[in-house]
C-alpha cells in the first residue's frame, strides 16, 4: 500500500488564499449581486509592458519558422536574458556576478519553494514571524519542523517577531541556526531593512556559517536610498547568501511566470565527509533534473524590459501601483486607521481597530464594503491584528475601495 509524506498531515487545512478564495466565493454566492472589490492576493492587474508584448509576438512567430523555431532550451536560461539580469540589476550596480551564477525559473515562488530541497533536513531554520507562508510550509512538508502547537508556531523553527515595536526589523537569533529567511521589501508587511540592518544579519550568517536565503521579488518598488536593491550590495554576503527575484510584480508576469535565482560559487555547506560544496552546483543538479527551463517566448518578452523603452515602461507601471499605494495608505489614515508599509513596497500592513482579530476584521470588510484584503495571522501568529491590502488593483477599484472604507465603516 502506498504510505502518505506524514508531514503533510501537519499543515493547515489549506493554503492561506484558498481558503480566502473559498470564503469569498461562499459569500458571492450567498450575494450575488455584491459588487466586490479585491485587494488580497498580491496579483497584478495592468496589462504586460508593451515591449513584452512585441518582443513575445515576435518569438511566437519565430516558432512558426523551422529555421527558428526552438525546442527544448538551456535549464538555466537563455543567455540572452541571463545577459541582460546580469548587466542591469547587478554589474550596473557594481556587483560582480557571473552568467552561470543565475538560473531563470518560472517564477520566485516555485524558487523560494524549492530551494530547501538542496539543503539537509536536520537544518535548522528562522523566518521572520509574519513571513510570506511557502517559506514555512515547504519547510514543514520536508519534515524539518515539528508539530504545530496550539499557539500557532511550529516546533523546531526560530521565530523572528516583526512588528511595529521593533520597527518591523526583527532582532537576530539569540542561538545558532543553519536557514534564514529574509524578505527585503516584506511580505506582507510592506516594510524594508536598511543597508546597516542587512549587515547585522550578513555579519551573523558569516559568524554562524550560516545561508540566507533573501527573497527580493519587490525590490523594483524601493524608493529611499539607505534600501538595498540586492543584498549583495552588502560587503561579504556573496559568501552567505542566495538571492530571487521575480518579473511578476515588476512587470506584471503574474500570469506569464518568470523569475529567476542567484547563487554565488562562493556560498558552501558541509557535506557529511566535512567537505564544503557549492550550493550553485547542488541546485543546478536539481534545476536540470525536475525543470525543462522556462519558455522560450517567456523569456524573450522578459529580456525586453531591459531595453531602455523596456525600463522606462516599467518604472511607470511600478509608479502605477505605488500611487495606489499612497492612496491606500492616506485613505486608512483619514479614516482614522494605523497603516505601515506602501513607500517601498506595494503591500499596505494596517492595525485592526479596537483590536479586532483579523478574521474578524476580513469578514467585517467582506460583508460590509465588499472589500477582500488578507488577514495578518495566516502569515503567523504575530500577524494577529494586523490586515494586509495589496495596491495592485485598477485605480478606480482603488479609490472606490478607499471611499468606502472612509465612508462606510466607523470605528
Amino acid at each position: 500500500m502506498a504510505t502518505i509524506n506524514q508531514n503533510y498531515q501537519k499543515l493547515a487545512g489549506s493554503y492561506l488564499f484558498v481558503e480566502i478564495a473559498r470564503r469569498v466565493a461562499a459569500y458571492k454566492e450567498a450575494h450575488p449581486e455584491a459588487d466586490i472589490i479585491r485587494l488580497g492576493i498580491g496579483d497584478v492587474t495592468q496589462p504586460l509592458p508593451q515591449v513584452s508584448i512585441e518582443a513575445m509576438h515576435k518569438a511566437v512567430d519565430e516558432m512558426a519558422k523551422a529555421e527558428t523555431f526552438r525546442g527544448y532550451g538551456p535549464e538555466q536560461g537563455y543567455d540572452f536574458l541571463i545577459e541582460a539580469i546580469r548587466k542591469h540589476n547587478y554589474l550596473d550596480r557594481g556587483i560582480d556576478i557571473a552568467s552561470d551564477e543565475i538560473f531563470v525559473s518560472d517564477g520566485s515562488k516555485s524558487d523560494t519553494g524549492n530551494i530547501q530541497e538542496i539543503f539537509g533536513t536536520d537544518n535548522t531554520i528562522a523566518i521572520t514571524d509574519p513571513v510570506y507562508p511557502v517559506y514555512l510550509d515547504t519547510n514543514v512538508m520536508a519534515g524539518r519542523t515539528g508539530e504545530k502547537q496550539e499557539n500557532g508556531y511550529y516546533k523546531g523553527v526560530t521565530y523572528l517577531p516583526s512588528t511595529a515595536e521593533n520597527c518591523f526589523s526583527p532582532a537576530l537569533p539569540d542561538g545558532h541556526v543553519d536557514i534564514i529567511y529574509l524578505c527585503c521589501p516584506n511580505n506582507p508587511t510592506g516594510t524594508t531593512l536598511s543597508k546597516a540592518a542587512l549587515t547585522q544579519w550578513v555579519d551573523y550568517a558569516k559568524k554562524e556559517d550560516a545561508v540566507i536565503l533573501f527573497d527580493a521579488a519587490y525590490a523594483a518598488y524601493i524608493s529611499e536610498p539607505d534600501v538595498p536593491r540586492s543584498i549583495y550590495e552588502i560587503e561579504g554576503a556573496k559568501d552567505v547568501a542566495i538571492e530571487f527575484r521575480s518579473f511578476s510584480k515588476t512587470a506584471g508576469f503574474t500570469g506569464t511566470r518568470c523569475g529567476y535565482t542567484v547563487i554565488p560559487k562562493t556560498v558552501t555547506g558541509k557535506a557529511a565527509d566535512g567537505s564544503r560544496v557549492k550550493f550553485r552546483d547542488l541546485w543546478n543538479r536539481r534545476h536540470t533534473t525536475k525543470f525543462n527551463g522556462t519558455a522560450y517566448i517567456v523569456q524573450r518578452g522578459a529580456a525586453a524590459i531591459y531595453t531602455e523603452e523596456g525600463q522606462k515602461q516599467v518604472h511607470e507601471l511600478v509608479s502605477y501601483y505605488m500611487e495606489n499605494a499612497r492612496i491606500i495608505r492616506e485613505g486608512l489614515k483619514a479614516a482614522g486607521i494605523t497603516a505601515y508599509g506602501g513607500v517601498n513596497a506595494p503591500y499596505i500592513w494596517l492595525k485592526t481597530p479596537n483590536h479586532m482579530p483579523s478574521w474578524d476584521f476580513f469578514d467585517l470588510l467582506l460583508t460590509k464594503v465588499n472589500i477582500v484584503g488578507t488577514p495578518g495571522v495566516g502569515f503567523g501568529p504575530c500577524g494577529e491584528g494586523y490586515f494586509r491590502l495589496t495596491s495592485f488593483g485598477d485605480r478606480e477599484n482603488t479609490l472606490r475601495a478607499v471611499d468606502r472604507i472612509k465612508n462606510q465603516l466607523k470605528f
